[in-house]
């Protein structure tokens, strides 16, 4: 079975890592938030599954989690908020649309590896709040890039903003903070959810039976 959980997690690292691709031709992608995280769930997947068929040592639990609770973040967030694909100007990967595979495939893939193939009750109480520490990086990192390189894309007509809930120049400073603090309580309780779900499931995995 651990080679079967190994291919699964090695699926999911071809996923982000593949579908991630056209950041490299066109760098201002990766101001995006869906992005850097399929990017980072990729190498964590692949170190995963490696370590999965050779027996080696799995991911810290600290870091499987921050990354379970970001793409499930990505997808929720990409599920009710963000407005629906404009096939025209997508980016493809093998004809696929790559919204399709970073906001809904890999987010679903990424739960159910969580769920049935990782060892539970491994969370501390404190990773609720230490798995937040990513999201004031990208957010640093965004507003920077906007201050530096006002027209750098990658939206429409140069903006450097991804998302029009950080956009300054739309909302205003006010409401950027306000929405920025409704995002860090809504993150902090999707934490608690997985810490929680963490705590109730089985120590050992619900299928197959990895070295953690």
């Amino acid at each position: 079975m651990k080679y079967f959980v190994g291919i699964y997690r090695l699926v999911i690292a071809f996923l982000c890592l593949a579908w991630t691709s056209v950041a490299w031709g066109e760098p201002s992608y990766w101001v995006y938030f869906t992005y850097e995280t399929n990017f980072l769930l990729g190498l964590v997947m692949l170190w995963a599954g490696i370590a999965c068929l050779i027996d080696g040592k799995q991911p810290p639990a600290w870091l499987k989690g921050i990354l379970t609770l970001y793409i499930l973040i990505t997808g929720v967030v990409a599920a009710t908020l963000l407005p629906p694909t404009n096939l025209a100007t997508a980016k493809y990967v093998f004809g696929i649309v790559t919204n399709q595979i970073l906001h809904r495939v890999v987010p679903i893939l990424a739960v159910i590896d969580f769920i049935l193939f990782d060892a539970h009750r491994r969370f501390k109480w404190h990773y609720v709040l230490t798995w937040l520490i990513y999201f004031p990086f990208y957010l640093a990192f965004v507003l920077i890039r906007a201050h530096l390189w006002p027209h750098s894309g990658p939206e429409a007509g140069g903006n450097p903003y991804p998302y029009g809930f950080i956009d300054v120049n739309k909302i205003g400073w006010t409401q950027m903070w306000i929405n920025i603090a409704l995002c860090i309580v809504a993150f902090a309780i999707m934490g608690l959810v997985i810490f929680l779900i963490d705590r109730i499931l089985p120590k050992k995995p619900l299928i197959g039976s990895v070295r953690n």
